[in-house]
């Protein structure tokens, strides 16, 4: 079923933070740090493939995201819906599924025999293609599986995360530069203030992540 009615933006992005920290997908600790995929270190670590093990609250965001993206790009912005290997790849289905269009994903590299094809499922020359990830830090890994796709014929204006950092100044640029609309759930300000909203954490936890949220360069500089 295609969701056409659901909250304002801001109740969404409130209402996912709170479910995020009720599955136990929101990690802080500034005296252990986490490292990030960058190498960098963070206090802050979210795990969102810890949701399609719970199918109330998955079922929930995934209409949120089809609905967003509705909102944002239009009912008929695409033929195609394309999820990133592999966290993005199960999300992707059930936009798909909800949006009555294709699913295909995108491998991060070559798979190296047969067809040697990064793009599996059917995507063809012309088609407008969302890329559906479970988050973005800043953008730059949405880039390659953006240039998969646009390599088929296909067109890719357009990606949709659960999840946003929303502290890196530079990746809407990033995305923007290449072409590409950014569309998510929410970020860790909101993840930050429905913590707080909660007491889920200590205060000296949350004040530790805030000014990470504040400058995270300057944070993750001071750490080396």
């Amino acid at each position: 079923m295609i969701p056409t009615s659901y909250p304002a933006p801001q109740e969404i992005a409130r209402l996912t933070a709170r479910m995020l920290l009720e599955i136990g997908a929101v990690h802080f600790n500034a005296d252990e740090p986490f490292t990030l995929a960058s190498g960098l270190p963070s206090p802050t670590y979210i795990d969102c493939r810890k949701l399609i093990s719970y199918p109330r609250i998955r079922s929930t965001l995934m209409d949120f995201l089809t609905v967003t993206v509705m909102r944002n790009a239009g009912l008929e912005a695409f033929d195609n819906i394309a999820g990133g290997e592999t966290a993005g790849i199960p999300f992707a289905a059930l936009v798909a599924e909800r949006m009555a269009l294709p699913m295909t994903y995108v491998r991060k590299k070559p798979k190296g025999y047969g067809r040697n094809a990064r793009i599996e499922g059917d995507m063809r020359d012309g088609q407008r293609v969302l890329l559906v990830e479970d988050l973005t830090t800043d953008g730059g890994s949405k880039l390659s599986f953006v240039d998969a796709i646009r390599d088929t014929g296909a067109t890719c204006e357009h990606t949709a995360v659960i999840f946003y950092y929303g502290i890196f100044p530079e990746t809407e640029k990033t995305l923007g530069d290449h072409g590409v609309a950014l569309h998510h759930l929410c970020t860790w300000w909101d993840v930050l203030a429905e913590a707080r909203a909660q007491g889920a954490f200590d205060t000296a936890t949350l004040n530790g992540v805030e000014s990470f949220l504040n400058d995270p360069r300057a944070w993750q500089a001071a750490r080396g």
